[in-house]
């Protein structure tokens, strides 16, 4: 009995995804856990997923014991999940036309696509001169597939809806599409990644350069660390290996 290991079956889009999914669901990283592939998924000539990925991960021994002393990004998720449903449900109660557009058009993209799934409306967070940005988070069973590899599928989808609404609105209406709150996940992920690096440079008095970024991740590093007096960030490089670079300020 003391040889046995816990041990979690994962299903995702892709290997990786189920891994990353499967880290954050136990709270551990890599290095705390085994990875078995058992089933590397399938996917069709336009790279939707027509087989999930699946992966079994088993927990090293003695991990449990240091989570426990460690328990905050367990404790992070459940905190967090309450307030996104209580947001969205606040956000459904009214729709002006722009989001009844977004709302039904996208609904329309999803069935013609064989995707069963229901579409959640809101705003997300703008500063005040720009124009608001439509929210569409798309809820279901197993949707991983829709974000893919580094949220590609899902950025694309989004591309297509603002086409279809654009034209079918004969105007501009900004529009972002989740999947299951993923982007509002990775958006807080790469809040704390921010506070760390600025906090590091702070410390050691040289500038870090983050891994390449898109435009929209970059930007939420840019406008996290605004408001710390002590550090600025600059956008470096070309497409696609553009970063931000975080620098003291003297």
């Amino acid at each position: 009995m003391a040889d046995e290991k816990t041990t979690l079956e994962v299903i995702a889009a892709t290997v990786e995804e189920a891994v990353e999914k499967g880290l954050s669901d136990l709270g551990l990283t890599r290095e705390d856990v085994d990875v078995e592939v058992l089933d590397e998924g399938k996917r069709n000539l336009f790279r939707f997923a027509t087989r999930q990925a699946r992966v079994r991960l088993s927990i090293k021994p003695g991990t449990w014991r240091a989570a426990e002393e460690h328990p905050s990004g367990l404790s992070e998720q459940a905190e967090s999940k309450p307030t996104e449903v209580r947001q969205q449900k606040e956000v459904q109660t009214e729709l002006n036309a722009d989001q009844l557009m977004v709302r039904d058009t996208l609904s329309e993209l999803l069935t013609k696509m064989g995707v069963r799934a229901k579409v959640q409306i809101g705003y997300t967070e703008t500063d005040p001169d720009e124009k608001p940005v439509v929210l569409a988070n798309i809820e279901g069973d197993d949707l991983s597939y829709l974000i893919g590899r580094k949220a590609e599928t899902l950025n694309a989808l989004q591309y297509i809806l603002s086409l279809m609404v654009s034209h079918k609105s004969s105007t501009w209406i900004p529009v972002q599409v989740d999947v299951q709150h993923y982007r509002a996940r990775r958006q807080s992920e790469l809040q704390k990644l921010a506070r760390r690096t600025a906090d590091q440079v702070i410390a050691t008095g040289r500038k870090q350069y983050l891994e390449p970024m898109p435009a929209n991740e970059r930007r939420i590093i840019h406008m996290e660390l605004r408001k710390n007096e002590n550090v600025s960030t600059e956008s470096t490089g070309e497409e696609p290996n553009r970063k931000v670079c975080v620098f003291p300020n003297r």
